[in-house]
């Protein structure tokens, strides 16, 4: 079991940015894999990027050179920083926690818009 709780959404400005956090219940470093995922309405969840063993990382293409995920061992939190945002990447992003055989656990999510 474990908790995971989104913030740092809102709206922003196109080319503008935002850091998304996730806490954490108990010690990041437990997971073997770390994720963001996104969700725009009337689409499917989407994977945005992967922080695997607190060390490597993965992005979808969309997001590549934009959005850098890390973590803070020290605060159990998960960040999403997100750069020269786009309309396209409105959605509600989810923070998931995930062990070698799948998912654990998932956040609430948190809905970010960009829009002029």
């Amino acid at each position: 079991q474990v908790q995971l709780v989104e913030s740092g959404g809102g709206l922003v400005q196109p080319g503008g940015s935002l850091r998304l956090s996730c806490a954490v219940s108990g010690s990041i470093g437990r997971f073997y894999r770390m994720n963001w995922y996104r969700q725009a309405p009337g689409k499917q969840r989407e994977l945005v990027a992967t922080l695997t063993n607190g060390v490597s990382t993965n992005y979808a293409d969309s997001v590549k050179g934009r959005f850098t995920i890390s973590r803070s061992n020290a605060k159990n939190t998960l960040y999403l920083q997100m750069n020269s945002l786009k309309p396209e990447d409105t959605a509600v992003y989810y923070c998931n926690a995930a062990d070698r055989s799948g998912t654990i656990g998932w956040g609430q999510g948190t809905q970010v818009t960009v829009s002029s």
